[in-house]
């Protein structure tokens, strides 16, 4: 499969598993919703207290699993990650990141003010798999 290929899987659906790596070098998998940007780049939005996120700062590398229409239909991308900062305050870039990946995923927040106040509280990043590899079947 061609990463343009499996990029059309990765817009079709917000729902994916994302891979990292352990400190051991095994797997974990996380469920995640995703988004695909104009340039192809997957934006994920997690905590800084989370597994997935320690497992990215010390090796910057994921893959990302996206079911097509049946069990035999997939794609996994694979990529270096880029981190934004942790949100610190509710107008700063990651902030504004993480409001046009909610925009994408579920359109407009009832409050926005609010949102962006979790974000911080919550210590949000943006995690971001730059695919330069991909594989699956297609149907």
């Amino acid at each position: 499969m061609d990463l343009d290929t499996a990029l059309a899987y990765a817009r079709a659906t917000p729902q994916s598993v994302l891979t990292t790596l352990r400190t051991n070098g095994l797997p974990q998998l996380s469920n995640v919703l995703h988004t695909v940007d104009a340039n192809g780049t997957i934006r994920i939005s997690t905590t800084a207290g989370r597994a997935k996120y320690a497992n990215l700062c010390r090796r910057p590398w994921a893959a990302v699993k996206v079911d097509g229409e049946d069990f035999w239909s997939y794609a996994v991308l694979e990529g270096s990650v880029e981190l934004s900062d942790v949100a610190a305050e509710p107008h700063d870039n990651a902030v504004d990141e993480l409001v046009e990946i909610y925009r994408s995923l579920s359109g407009e927040h009832r409050d926005w003010d609010e949102y962006r106040r979790t974000m911080v509280a919550d210590r949000r990043v943006v995690v971001r798999v730059v695919p330069d590899r991909a594989y699956g079947l297609g149907r």
